[in-house]
């Protein structure tokens, strides 16, 4: 059993945790970054992950002050110019990248492209040990420094403990972190789609009684709909053949959404936690 020591241990290498890993490791710090599995190799001939990331000018900045940027755009990423969002047509926003003038206002990029480009960059990073397959059993504070217990038995010490491993987060806990939390009244349903004509630059939302209904233009013929409601209806449309959906989604979305063929759905629930 090694007793190894490191300055900063991150558990969990999604986007977030991946990032600060590679952030601090980027100034110096020996980051140990703990992850019970390596996201999947990226397949160009796959289709769209159902979670995609609408990121502003600012996350383009950090990823490319991060180094993984061009490796994301090498991948997949699709500019979006032009943000539009209406109740009724007399309540209709719109924001333009030229009226602003920039080259756009964010990109849409799937979430498994972020962390897989995340990834290989840690990868590479000397200052970085990825723990990966690895779980823990136990946290301890013993003086000035954090002992993290694996399942194997092997020790780590470091001086500080990020915990990015989720929602129902076991660094959290056994910190003695508490949350204040309640699930909203609302379920969100995200649904791959491969549209008659190009997508476009703009993506839009339209507020509507039962909730939002929003478009996110994807690479190619590719798009992502955003569909909230109570949760009932969620598991509903969850549960229909592709087709039961794409006659759902005529009905329901904004005529503008054009023809869409519906390809993969995921539903999740909103929750809002607060750490106290």
């Amino acid at each position: 059993m090694a007793n190894q020591p490191t300055e900063v241990a991150v558990i969990g290498a999604g986007m977030v945790g991946a990032a600060i890993a590679l952030g601090l490791a980027q100034h110096g710090f020996q980051v140990s970054v703990i992850e019970h599995a390596p996201p999947a190799e990226f397949d160009p001939a796959s289709p769209p992950d159902v979670r995609i990331s609408a990121i502003s000018a600012a996350s383009v900045a950090l990823l490319k002050q991060l180094g993984v940027w061009d490796d994301i755009l090498g991948m997949r990423a699709h500019a979006w110019r032009r943000l539009e969002t209406w109740e009724w047509e007399a309540s209709h926003v719109a924001f333009d990248a030229s009226e602003l003038k920039l080259p756009e206002l964010g990109f849409m990029v799937e979430n498994q492209v972020l962390q897989r480009a995340l990834w290989q960059a840690l990868a590479q990073h000397p200052c970085v040990t990825l723990h990966c397959p690895a779980a823990l059993t136990r946290m301890h504070r013993r003086n000035d420094v954090h002992e993290l217990t694996f399942e194997d038995g092997t020790l780590l010490e470091t001086k500080l403990v990020i915990g990015a491993d989720g929602a129902n987060s076991r660094i959290r806990e056994w910190a003695g972190i508490g949350i204040h939390a309640w699930n909203y009244q609302q379920s969100c349903l995200l649904i791959s789609v491969r549209c008659a004509t190009d997508p476009g630059d703009s993506t839009w939302q339209q507020f509507s009684p039962d909730g939002p209904r929003a478009f996110l233009p994807l690479y190619d013929n590719w798009a992502s709909l955003v569909w909230y409601d109570k949760p009932a209806r969620i598991r509903q449309l969850q549960s229909m053949s592709m087709e039961q959906l794409g006659r759902e989604i005529a009905l329901h979305f904004p005529r503008r959404v054009g023809n869409v063929t519906p390809q993969a759905c995921g539903a999740f629930q909103l929750t809002r936690r607060h750490a106290l």
